[in-house]
């Protein structure tokens, strides 16, 4: 069995997903702008861990809190961590079992490319 599947756009949705398959587009699409607006780098700390660094407005954390919480719900196998280590930094550290790398490589490159496409 493998961790993703292909869409029709090729997008990567990992067959642990239970969000209903109709609502996960829509889920792609929401990280994919949040990747956009908020992600300012990264850092790929580990194999199994991606630390991202966003922009610090307090809507910010807001969304990411919002968004990991429905991810998690979902996707239970991904460890999200929203931390505002100072007054001007927010981070959102995001770790896999070693089972579910390949789902957080993906996860990496559309947050690469979203930045890139700012």
């Amino acid at each position: 069995m493998s961790d993703r599947h292909v869409t029709t756009d090729d997008s990567w949705v990992p067959d642990a997903c239970t969000l209903p398959t109709a609502e996960q587009p829509l889920r792609l699409a929401e990280f994919d702008q949040f990747f956009r607006d908020a992600v300012r780098g990264a850092d790929r700390l580990s194999a199994q861990h991606l630390r991202l660094h966003l922009d610090a407005a307090q809507q910010v954390e807001e969304t990411a809190r919002d968004l990991t919480a429905r991810e998690s719900s979902c996707c239970s196998f991904f460890a999200f961590d929203v931390a505002r280590p100072d007054p001007d930094s927010l981070t959102l550290d995001v770790r896999v079992p070693a089972a579910h790398v390949v789902v957080l490589d993906a996860l990496a490159e559309r947050a690469s490319s979203a930045r890139v496409q700012r």
